[in-house]
């Protein structure tokens, strides 16, 4: 203590080597600190009534670990005739591809568009789906101060984009039917949950006998974003400490077409296959 005191008051030399174990003290109490603080924000939390595991530190390699993962979730639907897995593209296609070749399940698109906000459109502040789904939401349009014109243009632009990739990954095929079924909607994560809650909104038209949000991550407080439009929300890790959902993933790079049409051909053949033996 009298070392401190000296140190403290001192202005030669000996003064400057009297702090430094104090400071090095208080610098090592406040990273311990922090580090706390981390963890403790890091900290995945259970949800009543919905199923998930998982942490912070769970990274996934790409998006076909992050599906082999979240189909170990969704035993309960696996080799079922009334289950239909539909992903959302594109990030969505390659994680729906290993949940429907683990469940034997079939495998389809969701068209979803993110209206994203015209000077940040990673943020989403609506949606747009197949059969004419609409979502707004009006807070983020406030906040981020989107004019109504801007608003006009994106959703134009995103229609046409929708009405390309529909054609794009389908075809002349029709969709598959989800009348009646248990539809699983996959994505590869969760940011605002505006696409989500517009696919979700867009099955409801279709009348499945169930909707089921899978997610491989999705924030702490994803279950109040769409609880209202889902029957069931499935998510392998839900941390509270979200920035993003690359944030997730070693490999995040973009799912291009040539994929997404690839698997869903890949999907299709798998499906044949099992109608041929006589398992589906």
């Amino acid at each position: 203590m009298a070392r401190l005191t000296e140190g403290n008051g001192g202005h030669g030399g000996n003064g400057g080597h009297a702090r430094r174990p104090f400071a090095k003290a208080a610098f090592n109490s406040v990273k311990r600190r922090l580090r706390f603080l981390w963890n403790a924000a890091c900290a995945p939390r259970p949800v009543s009534g919905h199923r998930w595991k998982g942490s912070m530190d769970s990274v996934f390699e790409n998006r076909a670990e992050a599906g082999r993962a979240l189909a170990a979730l969704l035993g309960a639907y696996s080799g079922r005739d009334d289950v239909i897995v539909l992903a959302l593209p594109r990030g969505g296609v390659p994680v729906a591809f290993e949940v429907a070749r683990e469940l034997a399940a079939d495998l389809d698109v969701l068209v979803v568009r993110k209206l994203g906000v015209p000077v940040q459109p990673e943020l989403a502040m609506g949606a747009i789906a197949s059969g004419g789904a609409f979502y707004l939401d009006e807070t983020i349009v406030r906040y981020a101060g989107v004019a109504r014109a801007e608003l006009t243009a994106v959703i134009a632009h995103e229609q046409a984009e929708l009405a390309r990739r529909e054609a794009l990954y389908r075809g002349a095929r029709p969709p598959l039917d989800v009348e009646n079924r248990v539809a699983i909607v996959v994505d590869d994560g969760m940011a605002t949950g505006a696409t989500m809650k517009a696919a979700a909104m867009a099955l409801r038209d279709k009348k499945p006998s169930r909707i089921v949000a899978a997610l491989p991550v999705a924030p702490a407080d994803s279950d109040a974003r769409i609880e209202s439009v889902v029957d069931e929300f499935i998510c392998v890790q839900r941390p509270y400490s979200y920035f993003g959902v690359g944030q997730f993933y070693v490999d995040f790079t973009q799912t291009s077409d040539e994929e997404v049409f690839d698997l869903l051909r890949q999907a299709r053949e798998a499906s044949e296959a099992r109608r041929r033996r006589g398992g589906g």
